[in-house]
């Protein structure tokens, strides 16, 4: 099973992205965070396999929460 947390700001392409990863039988949709750093506590607490993000977010953009990924070793 993977495990994906989702990190979307706008609500509608964040729901249909759940919605259809949830429909894979090998997917599970964790958790999806409306900004950057909803999605860097989500992924703290969650620890997802995969993180599938926007890039540009408010608060914290994509980009910016993989460079603290990075930074923090998270896998």
């Amino acid at each position: 099973m993977i495990r994906i947390l989702l990190a979307e700001d706008q609500a509608m392409v964040r729901g249909a992205l759940s919605a259809l990863l949830a429909m894979e039988a090998d997917i599970e949709v964790l958790g999806a965070a409306a900004d950057g750093e909803a999605a860097w506590r989500d992924l703290q607490r969650l620890k997802p396999d995969v993180l599938v993000t926007d890039i540009e977010m408010p608060g914290l953009s994509g980009l910016e929460l993989a460079q603290r990924i990075q930074r923090h070793g998270l896998p």
